[in-house]
Formats: C-alpha cells, structure tokens, sequence
C-alpha cells in the first residue's frame, strides 16, 4: 500500500486549492457565516459545473465521475484548509453515500443525477435529541398508512438541515432502523436554523409532523447502511481536519518567521521552535491516518471501520490541538475575534464533536478490534 499521490493526484490538489483560494477567502468566509443559508449558489455551481466536484466519487451510470473516495478525500482536505463554506459534505458525502448504498436501484436512477450535478442539495437527519450518534440513539417513528409512510419526530444538528432540498432520514419501523426522503418544503416539516460554536458549518433542528416520506432501500436495512455512511462520513471529517489542521500550522510558522521579540523573530526561540515541530509532526501523522483510511474507503476494504475510527478520534485531536498552538503562538492577536485563528479553533472544536468525540470513537477502535 502506498500513499504516494499520483501526477493526477498532485494536479488535482493544486486546482481544487487554487480555486478554494479564490473564492474562499477569510472575508468571504466571515461574510457567509453570518448569512441564513451559509454558501454561495454561484460557488456551489461552480464547484459543480466547471470542477466536477460533486460527481467524482459517483459512479458513471448514475451521472458520475466514477473516481474514488480519495480524490474526494483530496477535495475535502482542500475544503477544509480554506473553511469553504458549502453544503459539500451533507450533500456529497453524507446524502449521495445513503442512496449509494441502499441498493434502491430507483432511487439511484431518480436522486443521483441531480445530487451529482449540483442541482440539489441534501443532508442525512439521525441525531435526535440525546446526541447519539449511533444507530441506538433512533427513536423517531415512521408509520405505514397503507398508502404510503409518514413521519413524527425530532432531528437535530443536522447539517444543512434548514436548506437542503431534499432531506434523508433515519426512523424506526416495527422492523427496525430504515431510511427515509422527503422534500425539504414539504408540509409538516418545519426547519429551524440552530445557533451554533461553529458558524461556518451550518446546523438545523428539524420538526416532522405525519410528513410525507419515501422509503429508500428496504425495511429494516437502514441500520447498516447507516453505518457504513457514518464511517465514510468520519474519514470525511478526517480529510478535512487534515486540511485544517494544515493550514493552522502553516499560519504559526509563518508568523514566527516575522513577529520579532527582543530584536530577533519569535520563531528562533526554543519554545516556539518546539510548539512548532511538534505540531509538524501530529499534522504529518494525522495526514498518515486519514490516507490510509481515504485507502480502505476506495478500495472498499474491511480495514475500513477500523481506519475510519482511528482516524477521527487522531486527526480531530491533532486539529484542535494545532488550532490551539495556533492561536497560542500569535500571542494577543490571536486571541481576538478579527484574527483568522479563531475561525479554525471553532471548526476544529465542532469537527472534534461531530460523529461523535475522540473518546467515543477510541471505544468503537477497541470494539472493532476485539480488544
């Protein structure tokens, strides 16, 4: 196994970093956070249109690229560097993976194309209101009228949750966890905007009344395709946090290099020196971490939840912890609310929490392993 980026690999990095770089600068990103929706249509078709970015983990029959998940493991780095404020990872890695592994053939025919042109966006509802992030934590009731399935319940931290366009949910039957679709403007459905640590990931608490509901897959099947989605979704996050986590340190070594302190740069002083090889070191091996998951995940490994465990609980851990120095070796201006810094700190406490904490995903690495 080699985790040597191919020239195909390396040029792809380049234009997706390129383009983020352009339209995702800090004022950009300060200016979408505090708006509603949180992204940019245009971006969004954008990154669709001329990139391909949402297709390329897509198969080809369904309106896809057909590549792997580490091409969109790159992207999501990419997009975690640069904060891009996008509803990419609801849309592309949460939604697009639920229909992918239903074995709803109808429904990959109907929802794919469009998911993989950028036309729509989508989200996946499962945590309730005790912040599981399991499949246990499910007690939303869909019922059977004879006519179709309905919905009442609760969902929150939803990501995106108040402007996706279509909405995948996960509720119990008397045959267990299965998976639903509804329309994000469908009556009975009230979305409401929740306010967050972190602003440029937009959550939503979702209220179901009897709404109207397709079921994806089968009955009862919803439990595994969950899981199978939900490790995905923390290599994802792992990606991601690598990219932040990159970008952190880049920030602190640079500003080493120029803030001068009794007439030499800070960053020729023993303590900053260490701050700042430690950090390399945690960044070089999360990125270690996560590529071998983003590996397992292509090639449809059974390494996969064990690597998807592993790498949450390490490369969540090494972007705080990087964010954190970050701030720290700036000194007071890190410390303030204008600075950049702050921005990373927050995306790396709520990528930290989401799917579950570094403990949490320790205890399912010592599960998984039979230890």
């Amino acid at each position: 196994m080699s985790f040597t980026l191919t020239e195909e690999l390396v040029e792809l990095r380049r234009t997706v970093r390129g383009f983020f770089e352009k339209v995702s600068p800090e004022a950009t990103v300060r200016q979408l956070m505090e708006t509603e929706n949180g992204f940019d249509v245009g971006v969004w078709k954008q990154m669709a249109d001329q990139l391909g970015l949402h297709q390329l983990a897509v198969p080809e029959e369904f309106g896809g690229a057909g590549y792997t998940f580490v091409e969109l493991g790159l992207v999501l780095e990419e997009a975690g560097r640069a904060l891009v404020c996008t509803p990419f990872f609801s849309t592309v890695v949460l939604a697009t993976n639920v229909v992918l592994f239903s074995a709803d053939e109808q429904a990959k025919k109907e929802i794919l194309p469009g998911l993989a042109a950028g036309e729509k966006t989508a989200t996946l509802a499962f945590t309730e209101e005790s912040g599981r992030w399991d499949e246990a934590g499910i007690t939303m009731r869909a019922t059977d009228t004879g006519s179709g399935w309905t919905l009442t319940g609760e969902k929150t931290f939803v990501l995106d949750g108040h402007t996706a366009d279509l909405v995948f949910v996960a509720a119990r039957t008397d045959v267990g966890v299965s998976l639903f679709v509804v329309d994000g403007d469908t009556s009975g459905l009230t979305r409401s905007p929740m306010s967050t640590l972190d602003l440029t990931r937009k959550q939503a608490h979702l209220d179901f009344a009897e709404v109207p509901a397709r079921l994806i897959g089968s009955e009862g099947s919803g439990g595994t395709v969950l899981a199978q989605v939900l490790d995905l979704a923390a290599v994802a996050l792992a990606a991601e946090a690598v990219g932040g986590a990159q970008r952190c340190l880049d920030m602190a070594v640079e500003y080493a290099k120029t803030r001068v302190q009794f007439g030499r740069p800070i960053g020729s002083f023993q303590a900053i020196k260490h701050k700042c090889a430690d950090l390399l070191i945690e960044v070089e091996s999360a990125r270690s971490a996560a590529y071998h998951a983003l590996w397992a995940a292509a090639e449809d490994s059974t390494q996969l939840p064990v690597a998807a465990a592993m790498a949450k609980s390490y490369c969540a851990e090494a972007f705080t912890h990087a964010a954190t120095e970050n701030i720290q070796i700036h000194g007071g201006i890190g410390f303030t609310w204008e600075h950049p810094a702050h921005l990373y700190f927050r995306r790396a406490k709520s990528t930290e929490l989401m799917l579950g904490d570094p403990a949490y995903h320790r205890e399912l690495l010592v599960q998984r392993l039979g230890l």
